[in-house]
């Protein structure tokens, strides 16, 4: 019997996790042309030994100029599609974690350097730069190149762009699709005010804003959900005045229930280069439990949450229904294993690894 609820077994649609710790994408910038590299072996595979219950692939663009830097993975072409196949086949052999996959597109944050070398946009014709897109002529910085207002074709490639790319997420037997409307990538693009100044039908009122994102996900569940599970994560205020909100998330997040979304990832910023974020731990859990309050979709929660307990209140209390950890993880690989000794818990773990469980801690791991 568990002792927490951090441990107990969740439902994400059809999907069993064996546990409520998620690892969130997290981008490496370490892709050759939008293909894998020995490093997401390295990386993924470290990750896929953790005992988390669900491990996510970084932010996958869906087509080369919605990568945010020329370093991102992409899943857009048969060699993106057999690279990541590659990794995949060799994580699989030796855990059998769930491993879903972060579908987006960066729009006007497309085409910037590697964070090591600044991150700072490139702009079109230099090398390894291109021509950003978004909703409307709006840079997200006011030294950066404008982008070019998508048109109605435009529209309709990204739209077939993201199905393509959820039908070789299907024949990679990925294990759930999430899709990337948070951080101030495309999607979120369409949903703020500040960055969505069109006239059309895509633009002006909430519905209209909501339209493009929505119309994204109903492609990406035709062409997945017979595979697993659609989810969507969203910035829940882009932390600036007259920008996108709260009420505005929930009413999106409702919107996406009505269409079968399996599940809500709640963060929050990123559309804004002047936005005002009062970072602190569980930060943006209030965001989550709004969210959570107003849907009956399972809700995961992020945000500096880095302490065992505070993860097992926040799952505990009814806050989320999961939480995701990044950075935590990347700095201690092991999070769900120390979580899981802390509170008398079990977790998977490879057999190659028993033989490390301190004796005081004998009932830790489960061979995997």
């Amino acid at each position: 019997m568990n002792r927490t609820k951090l441990f107990t077994p969740t439902l994400v649609g059809r999907l069993t996790l064996p546990n409520r710790i998620v690892i969130a994408p997290m981008c490496q910038y370490s892709a050759h042309e939008g293909m894998m590299t020995d490093w997401h072996l390295i990386h993924l595979g470290n990750l896929a030994n953790s005992g988390a219950g669900f491990l996510t692939i970084e932010a996958t663009a869906v087509s080369p100029e919605g990568r945010i830097s020329y370093g991102d993975v992409g899943l857009y072409s048969d060699g993106c599609e057999t690279a990541m196949g590659r990794t995949l086949e060799s994580i699989r052999r030796w855990s059998d974690i769930a491993i879903g996959i972060q579908l987006g597109h960066a729009g006007r944050k497309a085409s910037t350097d590697v964070p090591w070398n600044g991150g700072s946009q490139i702009a079109p014709g230099k090398d390894n730069g291109w021509q950003t897109v978004a909703p409307s002529v709006v840079p997200f910085q006011a030294s950066y190149t404008p982008p070019r207002a998508l048109d109605r074709e435009d529209l309709k490639r990204i739209r077939q762009a993201f199905g393509d790319a959820a039908k070789r997420a299907a024949r990679l037997g990925l294990a759930a699709i999430q899709i990337h409307g948070a951080h101030g990538y495309l999607l979120h693009q369409f949903l703020s005010p500040l960055s969505n100044h069109r006239s059309d039908e895509y633009g002006g009122s909430l519905e209209n804003r909501m339209r493009f994102p929505l119309e994204v996900f109903e492609v990406v569940q035709e062409e997945f959900s017979a595979s697993g599970p659609v989810t969507m994560r969203v910035s829940a205020s882009d932390w600036v005045d007259g920008g996108w909100s709260l009420d505005e998330t929930i009413a999106f997040a409702q919107a996406l229930e009505t269409k079968g979304c399996d599940a809500i990832h709640v963060s929050s910023g990123g559309l804004a280069a002047e936005q005002r974020i009062a970072i602190g731990p569980n930060y943006q859990v209030p965001f989550a439990r709004a969210v959570k309050a107003a849907t009956s979709m399972p809700v995961v929660a992020v945000g500096l949450i880095t302490e065992f307990e505070q993860a097992e209140a926040i799952v505990s209390t009814g806050d989320a229904d999961m939480i995701a950890i990044a950075r935590a993880i990347l700095y201690d690989p092991r999070w769900p294993w120390h979580a899981a000794a802390h509170f008398g818990e079990s977790v998977k773990a490879a057999p190659q690894y028993l033989r490390c469980q301190p004796r005081q801690f004998r009932t830790l791991f489960e061979s995997a």
